[in-house]
């Protein structure tokens, strides 16, 4: 079966959030699943399996530890592969964990996801979190899964060193760090993203956390679209619009290497 590596949220090469996409041919069991994405090693990998009689594709996400519930590089990844080789053109609906997804494709290239909008509550800032960032927490609340800090600037986030084994104790799928953007990021706001409770220490680019940032973000700002860039190493941008209890994510993706499954 064919198997492919994509970054995504990005249209340069070896930035953006590469993931792992492989197209099966049939059902696989959810421990072979495991493995393989143990041996990508990417963040997360994609399994993609279809299309159904309703033209539906089936989506999972593994890290190299867990199954996730929603992964959005990995969902741009899939369907940018599907689009590029041809075996999609139109609107593609993937049927997942979190429900149907609908992608579809721009005449430029962008591809548009519609995902489920997680707004956050404010919380207390649980115990240790300061310590575990290493910086003064202005606001912090809670998502469907993921915590979300939000600190004094952009330089901040860019400069951040946590302590990953004390982020690992929190009892959440990951910490999400936030701040409004700087002149110089060409950005409505900036994030990174730590979940090492899921064998991810850091994700270079998000998608799925923009559930949460975008309606955070779209109501402190009072606009329903947003630039948003992940300032991780590697760095990623997409385009956040809040639609209602839905967010539409946009970015690009670019294939870097495609080859061939043979266990």
């Amino acid at each position: 079966m064919r198997v492919f590596t994509v970054d995504s949220f990005t249209d340069q090469p070896f930035k953006g959030n590469p993931a792992g996409v492989c197209l099966l041919e049939a059902s696989a069991t959810d421990s072979w699943m495991q493995s393989v994405a143990a041996e990508m090693r990417h963040s997360e990998t994609a399994f993609v399996l279809g299309p159904d009689a309703d033209g539906r594709y089936s989506l999972r996400w593994f890290t190299p530890t867990v199954e996730v519930a929603l992964c959005g590089h990995a969902t741009l990844a899939a369907a940018h592969v599907l689009y590029s080789t041809g075996l999609a053109e139109n609107t593609i609906e993937f049927t997942t964990l979190s429900g149907i997804l609908a992608v579809s494709q721009s005449e430029s290239g962008s591809i548009a996801m519609d995902f489920p909008a997680h707004s956050p509550s404010e919380i207390t800032s649980p115990n240790g979190l300061t310590e575990a960032l290493g910086v003064p927490v202005r606001w912090t609340g809670m998502g469907r899964t993921d915590l979300l800090a939000e600190v004094e600037s952009s330089q901040v986030v860019r400069d951040l060193t946590p302590d990953i084994d004390a982020l690992s104790a929190f009892n959440v799928r990951a910490v999400i760090v936030t701040a409004p953007a700087g002149p110089a990021d060409e950005a409505d706001y900036v994030s990174r993203f730590f979940a090492p409770r899921v064998g991810v220490p850091e994700d270079p680019v998000t998608g799925s956390a923009h559930c949460v940032l975008a309606p955070y973000w779209s109501a402190k700002l009072g606009q329903e679209s947003l630039l948003a860039k992940q300032l991780s190493p590697r760095t990623g941008t997409m385009r956040t619009t809040v639609k209602g209890d839905r967010v539409e994510l946009v970015g690009q993706a670019l294939t870097i290497w495609s080859g061939e499954l043979h266990v």
